[in-house]
């Protein structure tokens, strides 16, 4: 009696976890997610000090001692580049959503170039690849350059 009673408890409790599990979401709905800081902000704050991990990392300085390589040597320094370009892919997605989109396809454009380039630069950190961080440090620093040119300084030409 006592089995048929568990057994039945057990069933009726599989199949309320069954109809749980397959209840939709409704991915409609508002997300509910509002801008915590202004857009200059999350470039000072957030941005450009990823920014400048990724290219602190990275090339070379030549001195009169001789040319000393600024590529990591630790996991943990490659972790730390992979850290900052996760990050500022994740800010240019930011800029896309309200609180911070501007209007423009140019605005799209540079926001999902930050994205492109960071996740590229993800890739290169996992790899240990100093010469492609390098080169995409320097394809990160044009995308910044080019959003500069036409939101933060218009007035300036070429």
């Amino acid at each position: 009696m006592h089995i048929r009673y568990l057994l039945s408890v057990c069933s009726l409790l599989l199949i309320l976890l069954l109809v749980g599990c397959s209840a939709e979401i409704n991915v409609d709905s508002d997300p509910g997610y509002a801008a915590v800081t202004d857009t200059k902000q999350l470039m000072n704050w957030i941005i450009d000090p990823n920014a400048d991990v990724i290219w602190g990392a990275s090339g070379w300085v030549v001195t009169e001692a001789g040319e000393q390589d600024l590529s990591p040597t630790t996991q943990e320094g490659w972790d730390a580049i992979r850290n900052a370009a996760a990050t500022i892919a994740e800010s240019g997605n930011l800029l896309l959503m309200p609180g911070h989109a501007m209007t423009g396809e140019d605005w799209q454009e540079i926001s999902t170039g930050l994205t492109a380039t960071a996740v590229l630069l993800i890739d290169a950190a996992e790899r240990q690849d100093a010469q492609a961080v390098f080169d995409l440090g320097g394809t990160l620093y044009n995308v910044c350059v080019s959003c500069h040119q036409l939101y933060v300084y218009p007035e300036q030409e070429d």
